[in-house]
């Protein structure tokens, strides 16, 4: 049981298996984890949960786009300084570069390396 110290980390993403993998690697890395497979989820966390440490967010989701999640977090009081990490197949220079303009923190394309991924996260969490 994670204690009241215990950062917490949001992932949004609906493919079950990198939800799992996600959840994995950021429990090793101290991360107590919530999972939203999409944007309505998310949005319910957002409207009722304390900010994170940190959040991992998909672009492509089922129910709309992690662009627009990404909006109305920064919008949202407290959650403004929450580091952002994108992760998308969406690989393309001009994708990056709209994660990084709507607010993201980083941007790591999927497929990903686990190393890749938990050296983000740990550069992330220091901020």
């Amino acid at each position: 049981m994670p204690s009241a110290e215990t950062p917490r980390a949001l992932v949004v993403e609906d493919d079950e298996h990198i939800q799992r993998l996600l959840k994995f690697i950021l429990e090793a890395e101290g991360f107590a984890v919530e999972l939203a497979g999409d944007v309505r989820s998310a949005r319910e966390r957002l409207e009722r949960s304390p900010p994170p440490a940190l959040v991992t967010l998909d672009v492509m989701l089922p129910d709309g786009d992690g662009y627009e999640l990404l909006a109305l977090l920064r919008a949202k009081s407290g959650w403004e300084g929450v580091p952002v990490l994108m992760i998308s197949a969406r690989s393309q220079d001009t994708d990056v570069a709209r994660g990084r303009q709507a607010g993201a923190d980083d941007y790591l394309v999927k497929p990903f390396k686990p190393d890749e991924l938990r050296s983000r996260v740990r550069r992330l969490a220091r901020r």
